[in-house]
């Protein structure tokens, strides 16, 4: 079983800061969420996660605008790692509110080893991509008009770097 201070260990760090205002407001929200879900016990734990799982489910939309915008395709990587990060949470909350709350915990923990490797590994690559194209993610316009890029398929960009 986990302590409190076992599935709360995610924290906000420089290293998880992405120069992009409005990704990193949204992951700082994450974050928070996530601690005070795990520092909860009982029902309002519960509440606290199916909280953290709407924050999550407006999270990763954002950024699938963002990168529609973009031009990137549906069936990029990127957005089966979102489908199936929520498939999972949602699978949890719906247990959970059956009665397994005890899944919970190991869903924070399970999030808390996945979330810093996609942030700075696949949002840092869109934000990056976003930012070369000109993309405000505050206002989600391009400064100037779009580029003209090809759309990548499904496995194009997944898990190299400067790829979203």
């Amino acid at each position: 079983m986990q302590t409190q201070t076992d599935i709360t260990q995610l924290q906000w760090s420089d290293a998880l800061f992405l120069n992009d205002a409005k990704t990193d407001l949204t992951h700082q929200e994450f974050i928070d969420l996530y601690q005070q879900t795990g520092a909860a016990q009982g029902a309002a734990q519960l509440d606290l996660y199916v909280e953290l799982v709407a924050h999550t489910v407006e999270h990763f939309d954002q950024e699938e605008r963002w990168m529609l915008a973009a031009g990137l395709n549906a069936g990029h990587c990127h957005f089966s790692e979102h489908r199936n990060v929520l498939e999972v949470m949602k699978e949890v909350e719906r247990r959970a509110q059956q009665g397994d709350i005890h899944l919970i915990p190991n869903m924070l923990e399970a999030l808390a080893e996945w979330f810093p490797m996609h942030a700075t590994s696949m949002d840092a690559g869109l934000v990056a991509f976003l930012q070369t194209a000109g993309y405000d993610t505050s206002t989600e316009t391009f400064k100037g008009p779009p580029p003209k890029i090809e759309l990548m398929s499904t496995e194009q960009g997944c898990g190299t770097a400067g790829h979203c």
